[in-house]
């Protein structure tokens, strides 16, 4: 009775400023954000992981009332059987993020309680920001790597190949920096844009500036602004977006700059991060269920089944195919959500063996989606028609290969061919910068391997009849009359029998 009466009331805590705007909490110098799944101090993003958010999330919903261990345990890892130690480690990590324990109590028969006295939050900087349909799985240490490293950083740039997630990281990041930023976040997605011309009137309607002519009055209108432009999807119009930058460089020096990007812009200052599929379990990690769902690959399959399965449970004889599934997709997130769609029509074992003929299983899309985002086939055709004549025959030379490929082992077999006299480096290093191509690391001359969904895409080309003609009869005007047919009829042949 004692301790309870030295406990404060629930009024203290700001209860009613609490209710009034569950997503934005400020206590003392902190702010945090619930749906950016952030903490910030003075504008600063406070580092803190995933768990330690979650249990800081749970706690605020009755602040200056305890919450039971078990009570935590079961709502910060729901799918998982863990041990009372994993949650003093957040806890710990928690009260360290926090400057100490002056906001956490803790009484063993009772639990947690946060203590902290409650602010009525502050105006949140205004954007247009998309309101986010799922929770991003498996990105929490690169968001938080990449928030910190966007404090000190006026133009960033996140690629990857198709489908692996560049607009929804983008998303999150910039909802996770918002509050840094004093003129707000401005999002224009330039698939929207139909020509370079055009581009500069969405940006000015998502900036909320007055319509402008050119680079220069738009980015005059910015001077002195202090505020983030994300631009995705960026590979579509490079040349407009290296112009606008090299304007607002000049003329507006304080607006910081995101983009995804299937490549580089390549212009001074900017820093560059190839976002990764998801992380695939480890072999022994397939062994039971429960390891292996502690890999955002399969969270994020099991996660999209549920999604459109309700009761659905992974089972240990789920696992192997799973597995083989797993693998085919690289854990592309985009590819495990549609091939997730599947799984409540043809089971996971059906969904292996549909998968093991390539990737047409793989075409119900996301109906919201802009068109290269519904099916994982749009993405990579988006992609290949972009290339040129050269990368797209190396491109489909290289789908005959099951294994990493070096240059040294690729030259003698294009010899004979037109692509012997092509610059064969040149030709590996733009495949890979377009996000197509794996260099492995190793010692020795570099490896390239082409990801399972590019080359099943890359055999669906070849086994195709029309593709095929298409593709001869482009040889041909390339190169001369009749010069092509033998290298595509030797790709065709080839491809029939490439597993």
């Amino acid at each position: 009775m004692e301790k309870d009466a030295q406990m404060p009331k629930a009024g203290r805590f700001g209860a009613f400023a609490y209710m009034n705007n569950p997503h934005v909490v400020s206590f003392g110098p902190y702010t945090f954000h619930r749906h950016q799944r952030l903490v910030s101090k003075v504008g600063l993003p406070v580092p803190l992981g995933g768990r330690a958010l979650d249990i800081l999330a749970v706690l605020l919903e009755t602040p200056g009332q305890f919450v039971s261990k078990d009570t935590l345990i079961a709502r910060v890892w729901p799918c998982s059987v863990v041990e009372e130690n994993n949650l003093r480690v957040h806890i710990a990590a928690l009260r360290r993020a926090l400057d100490g324990a002056r906001y956490l109590l803790n009484e063993p028969q009772r639990g947690y309680c946060f203590v902290a006295p409650l602010a009525a939050p502050t105006a949140m900087p205004r954007h247009n920001l998309a309101a986010r349909l799922s929770p991003v799985i498996g990105r929490d240490a690169l968001l938080g790597a990449l928030a910190r490293r966007l404090s000190g950083q006026t133009l960033m740039t996140l690629t990857g190949c198709a489908g692996v997630g560049k607009s929804s990281l983008a998303l999150a990041l910039a909802e996770r920096v918002l509050p840094r930023y004093r003129d707000g976040v401005g999002w224009v997605d330039l698939a929207t844009v139909e020509a370079p011309i055009t581009m500069l009137r969405h940006v000015a309607q998502a900036l909320h500036l007055e319509p402008c002519g050119n680079a220069a009055e738009l980015c005059a209108q910015l001077a002195g602004r202090q505020l983030l432009l994300v631009l995705d999807g960026a590979d579509l119009l490079l040349g407009a977006c290296r112009h606008l930058l090299r304007t607002l460089r000049e003329q507006a020096p304080q607006v910081t700059v995101l983009l995804s990007s299937r490549e580089a812009l390549q212009v001074p200052g900017e820093w560059v991060q190839r976002v990764p599929g998801l992380a695939l379990p480890i072999p022994s990690a397939w062994a039971g269920v429960e390891p292996a769902m502690a890999y955002p690959a399969v969270q994020l399959f099991v996660a999209r089944v549920r999604a459109g399965q309700q009761g659905f449970v992974l089972r240990p004889q789920d696992l192997a195919p799973l597995r083989d599934v797993c693998r085919r997709l690289d854990g592309i997130p985009l590819a495990l959500e549609l091939a997730a769609a599947q799984v409540d029509a043809l089971g996971v074992r059906g969904l292996q063996a549909q998968l093991q003929g390539g990737l047409q299983v793989l075409t119900r899309g996301r109906r919201t989606a802009v068109e290269r985002h519904r099916s994982l086939a749009a993405a990579l055709d988006w992609t290949y028609e972009r290339l040129s004549l050269p990368e797209r025959w190396l491109f489909l030379q290289l789908a005959l290969f099951k294994t990493a490929v070096t240059l040294p082992t690729l030259s003698p077999l294009v010899a004979g061919t037109e692509l012997e006299h092509a610059d064969l480096a040149y030709l590996l290093a733009r495949l890979a910068s377009l996000s197509l191509l794996e260099v492995e690391p190793g010692p020795g001359p570099l490896r390239y391997r082409l990801l399972n969904s590019a080359r099943s895409h890359a055999l669906a080309q070849l086994r195709d009849p029309a593709q095929v003609e298409r593709l001869r009869r482009g040889y041909g005007h390339y190169l001369g009359a009749f010069s092509g047919r033998p290298f595509v009829l030797q790709l065709v042949e080839q491809a029939a029998y490439a597993g």
